[in-house]
């Protein structure tokens, strides 16, 4: 058995933490408990962050793990993992702007966002899971480039 690398499972716990805060948060706006709603969903705001610094940083300084499974069901990987980064994109983008228009008290676009945020954000974490799941815990990594090397040549 294999050893599962540190900070991709640091990263993939803080986007678990970050949808269990939007779940807590969305359970608190339904009960009108407003403030400790605000409070939450701007730790998960943080909690997202945080994956994202991570993340970006090990992108660029160590690299990115390329799938390790079978190659009769990379192409089915590599779809699920656009589709994975494409969600994540638009989520991060409603995410900004129902943070946004909550604290600018834009009430009427933030009730209307945030269902909406809160849905694709939940998606956002479950695929990223899988992504984890299948690039550490089910099939060993493949190699690992980091992004300077790769566009330096080294």
């Amino acid at each position: 058995m294999h050893s599962l690398p540190v900070l991709p499972t640091i990263s993939t716990s803080f986007i678990v933490l970050s949808a269990i805060t939007v779940a807590i948060g969305w359970w608190q706006i339904k009960q009108r408990k407003i403030e400790a709603h605000r409070k939450t969903m701007f730790t998960a705001g943080i909690f997202a962050l945080t994956f994202f610094i991570i993340y970006a940083t090990r992108t660029v300084f160590i690299g990115n793990t390329s799938f390790g499974g079978p190659n009769n069901i990379k192409i089915y990987y590599t779809i699920f993992l656009v589709f994975h980064i494409t969600l994540a994109t638009v989520g991060a983008i409603f995410g900004l702007a129902s943070l946004n228009s909550g604290y600018r008290n834009n009430l009427s676009l933030h009730r209307r966002l945030g269902p909406i945020t809160s849905f694709i954000w939940f998606f956002t974490a479950i695929t990223g899971i899988v992504v984890y799941l299948l690039l550490y815990v089910i099939y060993q990594g493949g190699e690992t480039t980091s992004m300077i090397k790769a566009i330096l040549g080294f």
